[in-house]
């Protein structure tokens, strides 16, 4: 599966902004099908940066959402000024 094909978009809202600053993690819906380590993969590939760890849920509209924790020596206000999300 390509890269672009797992990572669909970046999600920001009031509260992901939050987690955004305080918890240093970004948050996108993902493929279904994906899976964490194709989720790392794909957002370590896309956005040049490092990955330590990814959640997923699934929510009530029956999409996947993943909170993607990027290694301390990233940011996760950087990666989102650069996309243009914040």
């Amino acid at each position: 599966m390509d890269s672009y094909d797992i990572v669909y978009y970046p999600l920001m809202t009031e509260s992901t902004s939050r987690i955004l600053e305080t918890q240093n993690k970004l948050v996108f819906i993902v493929n279904m099908k994906a899976t964490k380590t194709d989720i790392k993969k794909a957002v370590e590939e896309l956005y040049e940066v490092r990955v330590s760890k990814v959640n997923t849920a699934i929510t009530h509209r029956g999409e996947k959402k993943a909170f993607v924790k990027l290694d301390p020596e990233y940011k996760a206000t950087d990666v989102a000024i650069k996309l243009g999300i914040l």
